[in-house]
């Protein structure tokens, strides 16, 4: 089980990329945080989730 924004979800084995693929994220507007360490863009096709893993995920939003 990996946590994501403080929910357990069984997605250990898949790649952030993979993870994404499946919401509604705009890839465009967020930071993805693994372990307290910000993970680049670049990376988030190689980067496999692993079980006990602590992601979060933050949106961008524009204002003014």
């Amino acid at each position: 089980m990996v946590k994501v924004n403080g929910e357990e979800l069984d997605i250990a084995g898949k790649t952030i990329s993979e993870y994404l693929a499946g919401t509604t994220y705009d890839r465009t507007r967020i930071a993805v945080e693994l372990n307290c360490n910000i993970v680049p863009k670049a990376e988030y096709d190689t980067t496999v989730l692993k079980d006990q893993d602590s992601v979060e995920v933050v949106s961008f939003v524009g204002g003014g």
